[in-house]
């Protein structure tokens, strides 16, 4: 059991940690490794009974998030960073969770806890990683906490094994922490992003126009005799690549849309879809789209 004691001076919004970006997992018995989560950021403050939440940038979103603060139902005080999300198709989607707030449902919000700041008057931000999860763990276990609350578990030491599994899932990548590290707030090197990358090959069935060259290209998806439209991407070239690929495509321009399904684009250039788009990207949305895409390369049918 945790003990505590009652204090009044607990602390208001307090500015999160936040990971550096890295292409590979560390290794290493001094590190712990987390799911990375596709939601919101969000800080919960629990002051005997009474809960508040809080976006990344301090906003107060406690009506939003009404039924996960009232889950943690902890006498005394607690401050705990953590992610909101939705879970669709065994996995969290952020386009879900967007939808699900755009409507002000929060039936399918769950809120993964990945650290703890405060407990019942102390400070715990200068303790170790570790020792905070613990006491997190202690938290949820002593209180018997159920969803939508969930405590984020981790694995320890070589990263790149769940990093792998976290891609075969197509999960957004995993969250590096140094077991033995405060809490900073600020981005440091002491939390580490390692994002799963998906990458395809699209037909390209229009593009906007830039001065000298392709502003953005409209992509498709052939799914059996339709071909179906799964947005655009806007980034990824050089201004000499930009005039490349228009010259490419203005030698297939069409009169309308190939898309079994036409959508409106008034800026659009119709083309045949005789070239395909390499594409980096990090997901499709619950709208069939193509998520944070990038450019890699334009190749001939």
């Amino acid at each position: 059991m945790v003990k505590r004691t009652k204090s009044p001076d607990m602390p208001g919004f307090i500015k999160p940690q936040l990971a550096t970006l890295r292409s590979k997992a560390p290794s290493g018995d001094q590190w712990l490794h987390e799911i990375k989560f596709d939601g919101y950021r969000v800080q919960l403050h629990i002051n005997e009974g009474k809960a508040k939440a809080f976006t990344r940038n301090g906003l107060d979103w406690t009506k939003r998030f009404s039924v996960i603060a009232g889950a943690f139902d902890i006498p005394g005080q607690a401050i705990i960073d953590g992610e909101v999300v939705v879970v669709h198709e065994g996995r969290t989607n952020f386009s879900e969770l967007q939808a699900e707030l755009a409507r002000g449902d929060q039936d399918r919000l769950l809120y993964y806890a990945f650290d703890l700041l405060w407990l019942d008057g102390k400070d715990l931000r200068k303790r170790p990683q570790i020792e905070r999860k613990a006491m997190l763990r202690g938290l949820f276990d002593d209180h018997e906490l159920e969803p939508p609350v969930l405590y984020s578990e981790h694995l320890e030491g070589d990263g790149d094994e769940l990093f792998k599994h976290a891609s075969k899932l197509n999960y957004e990548g995993i969250i590096s922490k140094k077991a033995d590290a405060p809490y900073r707030s600020d981005r440091n090197e002491e939390w580490l992003k390692i994002k799963a990358v998906q990458r395809g090959k699209f037909p390209v069935v229009g593009f906007i126009k830039d001065p000298t060259g392709v502003a953005a290209l409209y992509l498709g998806k052939q799914e059996g005799k339709e071909l179906v439209y799964m947005g655009k991407v806007g980034t990824g070239w050089s201004r000499t690549i930009s005039s490349q690929i228009r010259k490419q495509l203005d030698t297939v321009i069409s009169p309308k849309s190939k898309l079994t399904k036409p959508v409106k684009k008034p800026k659009a250039v119709w083309v045949e879809p005789k070239f395909f788009a390499d594409v980096e990207y990090r997901d499709i949305t619950s709208e069939g789209l193509l998520r944070a895409s990038s450019f890699k390369g334009l190749s001939r049918k």
